[in-house]
């Protein structure tokens, strides 16, 4: 399939009731409301595709560019590429599930998460510290990079309290993911979770509510889900 030809389809597969909802979560127009299972089919249908991938991102149409991180190759992912991703990136899911999660998948995730949480762009700050989030979710630990994550665990509780709401949510979801992915992380990521006490992020008009750190982990332990992995980062 070419990128037009997909661009056509998803726009005869966008729902009104669906646009609504995505408008009220932060995405921006151009989009069409299709929704994730019928994005999840065109992805069976292409399976992976390096190429494609990168012509439907720069579209600039939040269901291509979703779709784009569906049947991307994290592997074959540059550095250029993501930092090209990183700056299309115009709304939370695409910052914080789609780019992160591909760069996490591929092999300059660390590097670029580590470079994107310094930024004062609040959107490529977000996608670092989800970034770490999906790293620790899906790499072995062995593949980690214990001391640096064990650091920036440790400077949660003090940053936190200065970011803007995006980066926030993030770093709270990286507390989570670091004590309910990583054993050797789960002590250190609950101290800080307690350090952290209730994080409050404004999120707009919608339902969504920030998951409490310290509940979240104990709630894994007690299914004794501590260092399960995930199978792929963005689904």
């Amino acid at each position: 399939m070419t990128p037009e030809e997909i661009i056509k389809q998803l726009e005869s597969l966008g729902q009104p009731s669906i646009k609504k909802v995505l408008l009220k979560h932060g995405i921006k127009e151009p989009l069409y409301g299709v929704k994730i299972e019928e994005l999840q089919k065109i992805k069976k249908k292409i399976k992976s595709d390096y190429a494609l991938s990168l012509q439907l991102y720069k579209t600039g149409i939040y269901d291509a560019m979703y779709l784009a991180g569906l049947i991307a190759e994290p592997e074959k992912m540059t550095v250029k590429d993501l930092q090209e991703w990183v700056k299309l990136a115009n709304a939370p899911i695409l910052y914080e599930t789609v780019v992160s999660g591909i760069a996490a998948e591929g092999k300059h995730g660390m590097d670029l998460a580590n470079k994107w949480i310094e930024s004062k762009d609040a959107g490529i700050a977000s996608a670092g510290w989800a970034t770490l989030s999906h790293l620790v979710s899906v790499k072995e630990d062995a593949e980690l990079d214990m001391p640096k994550l064990k650091e920036l665990l440790k400077k949660v509780p003090q940053l936190i309290v200065i970011s803007p709401n995006r980066v926030k949510s993030t770093m709270n979801g990286f507390v989570i993911s670091a004590g309910s992915y990583v054993q050797e992380l789960n002590e250190l990521a609950k101290q800080t979770a307690k350090k952290m006490g209730k994080v409050v992020v404004d999120m707009g008009d919608t339902a969504c509510k920030v998951p409490d750190a310290l509940t979240y982990i104990e709630k894994v332990e007690n299914k004794n889900g501590i260092g399960k992995k995930r199978k792929s980062a963005i689904c």
